[in-house]
Order: C-alpha cells, then structure tokens, then sequence
C-alpha cells in the first residue's frame, strides 16, 4: 500500500475535515488510521435518510455508545444539519470527529455550522511522484493521473470515462448545483481547453451561450467541488505591465485529458507540455500544503507574453515548467525577465526533462523533473 504524506496521525489533538476530490482514497486512508472508530458512512443510501430525518439521532446513539475518539463521518455534505449536532457534541462532550467529504460547496451555500474553528482543515490529493517512490513514471502519470485507483491500472481510459460521467451525475446532477446539465457538461470541455492557461470568461461563455457570471459560478463549482483550482497572478510592486486573470488548473491532468479529447500523450507533443505543467502544479500545491508551510503560490506574467509558470512565496522562487530533452537560451527568457523586475529573487528554476542538473552562468537552476520533485521535498528551494 503507498503510503500517503498528508500530515494526519492514527490520534488527532482536535477535529478535523478532510476534504479532497473523490477517489484520493479518503476513506481508505480514515479506515487505515481510525479502524475502530464509530463510523457514519453518509454514501449509505438509509443512513442518508435516517440522519436527514432525524439529525439528533447521532448524537443519542453517541451516548450510548461511549465510542473512542474520532468519530467519523464521511461525506458530510450530504447531510450538513449533522454538523449542528458535532458542534454540540464537541462542546458538551469533548468528543473529536474525523469528518470526511468530497464538496464542501452544499456545506457553505447551505450556511451550514462549520464549527467556528473547532476543526482543523485538511486536505488530500491525489498521488505525488514521492508516494509512489522508485515506480514512479511521469508518462504514465501524466496519461493515467494521479487518483491511485486510475494510476495503478494498467489501462485507464474507461475508468476516467466513468469519473467524469459520475462527477456530473453524483456531485452536479444529484447535490442540484446547476439548472442546466448538459450546458454544464459543454462548460467542463471548454474548462478543459483552457487548463494551464489564462480564463477568458467573456470566450467560454460566448461558446457555452451563458453569460460570463454563469461561467464564473461554473468555474466556482469547480473549485468548490475540487475538480479545479485557480492560480492568481503575482501582481505586487509591477515595474511593466503584468497580467492579472487568474489561470486554470484541472485537479487531475487525466481528467483534463479526456475532457480535451486529447487520446495517449508522447514527450514532445503540445498536449505533453501542458500535461506537464499541471502536474508540476499538482506536485507544488501538493508540497505546499502537506508540508504545511502554504506559501504563496502565484503565476507572473508580462501583457507582452513573457511568463513566468510559478511563483513561490513573496517572490522567493521562480520556476517554469518545460517538457523539453534539451533547454536552450530561448526557454529562459522569462526567469531571465523576472529578474530585471525582482532582482532580489532567490533561486530560478527550469523543470524539464533533461537528463543531467545543471545552472548557467547567471544563476537559473535546470532541473530534470525527477531532481526537482526530490528537491522539494527536501525543502531546498522554500522552508
């Protein structure tokens, strides 16, 4: 079994949510730490409706239980009047709660009790290349994804086929977070045109035929459902003129894959680079809250196109992502450019596929892909 880096222990000081998109493995991970624990699984069609009902049952079958610490319940967004009962049961009883849930948007636009700080937030990913070790392969990886049920098969096309078509069904359809599903479905294809790149809301929404505030609900549920995530621009102190939308990324590149109709990608090919690019996103937002540090993280980017892929921090670090065997001076020219901008950067990084590390003459560190995410985690470049 891989071994997951999330920082949560088998004896929790406090309640915890854990968030995460569906087939990270919560569960799977809650029933290795907690094996004993009374246990609510809300994916339980009769527990659903016996907790909908009647919300104070959880909290009679507790006492009379007396169970040990935590108690879990998974899916939580399926029921959020429970949480007024774990907030009593927290105050009045000291009991803490492992709760465990796919989407937190039916929570939030529900107003329901999120417990005022009395639970900590965490959340799982799918796979880093550091959990699957010496196996790991970036092709597969970047073909498969990085949910461990679709990375450790052998053949993952009708299993991503299945995710996205239970994504719409079970998270939209099912929760009622949009009106119009098949115009949503149609949303998700142009979303996964534009992973890696900058949102044009005014152009998604003339291909979709809604209106660019229905888009940027559209492009919040997904943030809110985790399927996706923004990176805003890096916008402080501009010596020129930077851009400032915020760009996109799919949570899993297979998602983004299949959406794209892009079919098995190859080193060298476009789909590849962008492939690539997403996974280093993953990897840093990955490190950036495992190793809970959450810096920063934002993109740079001149309006005249020159870019910079990731900042780290205030400015910290600089890396741009390049799905190339060979680096050359033209590669460079953003790290080059933010340099004229933030000369007190610290490090720059290229990622790529060269073989061998090496760093030119002004200081920018090109890094095979397999140096730069042991590096990371050696916590070489921001701790």
């Amino acid at each position: 079994m891989i071994e997951r880096l999330i920082p949560l222990t088998a004896s929790p000081s406090e309640s915890f949510f854990l968030w995460g998109p569906r087939k990270t493995g919560k569960t799977t991970l809650l029933k290795k730490l907690f094996p004993d624990s009374f246990w609510v699984n809300l994916l339980k069609t009769d527990e659903v409706l016996k907790y909908s009902q009647a919300p104070y049952r959880l909290r009679q079958e507790l006492l009379a239980a007396e169970p040990q610490s935590p108690i879990v319940i998974d899916e939580v967004q399926k029921v959020p009047a429970l949480l007024d009962e774990v907030h009593y049961l927290i105050e009045e009883k000291g009991y803490t709660f492992a709760l465990c849930g796919s989407s937190a948007r039916k929570v939030k636009r529900g107003h329901a009790n999120l417990l005022g700080g009395r639970a900590v937030r965490y959340e799982l990913f799918g796979l880093s290349a550091v959990e699957i070790g010496n196996e790991f392969s970036l092709e597969k990886m970047l073909n498969h994804g990085y949910l461990p049920s679709h990375y450790l098969r052998d053949s993952s096309g009708r299993i991503v086929r299945s995710y996205v078509n239970s994504y719409l069904k079970e998270e939209i359809l099912d929760e009622g977070l949009v009106r119009n599903l098949p115009v949503f479905a149609q949303f998700l294809d142009a979303a996964a045109l534009c992973d890696t790149e900058f949102i044009n809301y005014s152009n998604i929404a003339s291909d979709c035929g809604v209106s660019s505030t229905t888009v940027k609900d559209y492009f919040t549920i997904l943030e809110d459902t985790l399927l996706g995530r923004l990176l805003p621009a890096y916008t402080k102190r501009p010596k020129r003129r930077v851009r400032s939308a915020p760009k996109f990324y799919f949570a899993d590149v297979a998602v983004a894959n299949h959406l794209a109709k892009r079919g098995h990608i190859q080193l060298g090919s476009e789909a590849f680079g962008k492939a690539f690019e997403n996974w280093c996103f993953h990897e840093l937002s990955l490190f950036r809250e495992y190793s809970e540090l959450f810096f920063d993280l934002s993109y740079w980017t001149l309006t005249t196109g020159v870019e910079v892929d990731f900042v780290l921090g205030d400015m910290e670090v600089a890396i741009e992502a390049k799905a190339r065997r060979s680096i050359t001076p033209r590669h460079l020219k953003g790290l080059r450019e933010i340099a004229k901008d933030y000369p007190k950067i610290k490090k720059r990084l290229m990622v790529c596929c060269e073989e061998i590390p090496r760093e030119t003459e002004d200081g920018i560190l090109i890094l095979p892909y397999r140096d730069f995410y042991e590096r990371l985690w050696a916590r070489e470049f921001i701790c």
